[in-house]
C-alpha cells in the first residue's frame, strides 16, 4: 500500500498494474482520489461535490480531451502552432443511469479561413478523431468490462 504524501490517502498496489493502469482510492463516503502511474491525481465524487469530478464528468472529459489531442496537429497545421481551442463534451445521463448521447463541441478560431477551408478542416478533424481517439472508438462500441475482487487481507 502506498500513501499519497500530501493527503495521506492509501492507494493499494496491484500486482497487475502496468502502463495505463489507474486507481481510485476511497477518501470518504462516495468520494475517491483517482491516480495514474505518473502521480497525477483527481478528486472524484457525486455530481455537485465541491472540488470533485463525477464519474460521468470524467467520461465526458476523457472524450473531450481525446478528441482535442486527436485533432490537435490537424488544427495547428492550418491555424498555427500557438492556436488556442477548447473542446467541450455535453450530456446528461438518462434515468436508466447511462449516457445515450454526448455532444462534442470544438471552439476553434476560424476567422482566417474561407468557407471551403473551414469545410475541409471540419472533415479532417472528424477523420482524425475517428481514426485516433481511443476513448471515442471504445465507447462507440460495446466494451467488455471484467470485474475481479481480490482479497488483499489487512
Amino acid at each position: 500500500m502506498t500513501k499519497t504524501p500530501a493527503t495521506g490517502i492509501h492507494h493499494r498496489e496491484s500486482a497487475r498494474a502496468s502502463e495505463g493502469s489507474v486507481s481510485a482510492a476511497r477518501t470518504g463516503a462516495r468520494t475517491f482520489e483517482g491516480r495514474n502511474a505518473s502521480g497525477a491525481a483527481v478528486s472524484i465524487g457525486p455530481a455537485g461535490t465541491p472540488g470533485h469530478f463525477s464519474p460521468g464528468e470524467l467520461l465526458k472529459l476523457a472524450l473531450a480531451a481525446c478528441a482535442g489531442m486527436s485533432a490537435d496537429s490537424v488544427i495547428a497545421r492550418r491555424l498555427g502552432d500557438d492556436v488556442a481551442f477548447t473542446v467541450w463534451a455535453h450530456g446528461s445521463s438518462e434515468p436508466d443511469n447511462r449516457y445515450d448521447r454526448i455532444d462534442e463541441e470544438l471552439l476553434i478560431p476560424l476567422a482566417a479561413l474561407s468557407d471551403a477551408e473551414r469545410e475541409k478542416l471540419a472533415k479532417l478533424v472528424d477523420a482524425s478523431i475517428a481514426r485516433s481517439c481511443t476513448v471515442a472508438r471504445s465507447v462507440e462500441q460495446d466494451i467488455d468490462i471484467i470485474k475481479e475482487i481480490v482479497d488483499v487481507g489487512e
